[in-house]
Order: structure tokens, then C-alpha cells, then sequence
């Protein structure tokens, strides 16, 4: 069973100092799935148009499975992570471009 939360449980977007992106930072976790299930496509990837709210990969936090939602808009220019790869809160997932 997955049990999903909002981004702002999980995740936190802070400004990229010296560019007009944003960073989708870690509060929690412990593994990072940029895919919905094993075999499937990420649930995005560098170049790829975001809408806010819409979920940009799941984090595993204590055995529970916790949806990451893009929190603006924009276009992803630069995935920071691997699928399966081990996260610390503050490491950074991916930056988005806002419309």
C-alpha cells in the first residue's frame, strides 16, 4: 500500500541563487523513485514541462512511499538524483525552470 502526502510534508522549493530556477530540496528520506514502478518511465526528466502539483518522483520515508508534487510550474532543467539513489534531508532532487 502507498501512502502519499503533498509536497510540502516531504519536500520544500527554494530559490537557486544566481538563476531564475528553483530547487526541489529533501525534508525527508531515505531512497528516491523517479519511477512510478519498477520497468515504468521516470515521472520526469530533464527538458519536461511540470504543472504545479503534478508528481515529480516518490521518496521513502520509514517504509512509507511519499509523492513529491512540483510546487511551481516550469520546465525541469536538471535532475539532480538517480532512481533508487539514497537522499539526506536538504539534498537537492531537481531544479525546475517557472513559467
Amino acid at each position: 500500500m502507498m501512502q502519499t502526502s503533498g509536497a510540502g510534508a516531504h519536500s520544500e522549493t527554494t530559490n537557486l541563487p544566481g538563476t531564475s530556477g528553483c530547487i526541489v530540496l529533501t525534508r525527508t528520506g531515505i531512497c528516491v523513485c523517479r519511477c512510478p514502478a519498477p520497468g515504468e518511465p521516470p515521472f520526469v526528466k530533464e527538458g519536461d514541462k511540470v504543472k504545479k502539483g503534478q508528481t515529480v518522483c516518490i521518496i521513502e520515508a520509514m517504509k512509507l512511499m511519499n509523492e513529491i508534487e512540483a510546487e511551481v510550474g516550469g520546465e525541469v532543467v536538471k535532475v539532480c538524483v538517480e532512481n533508487g539513489q539514497s537522499v539526506a534531508p536538504g539534498q537537492p532532487l531537481l531544479i525546475i525552470k517557472p513559467n
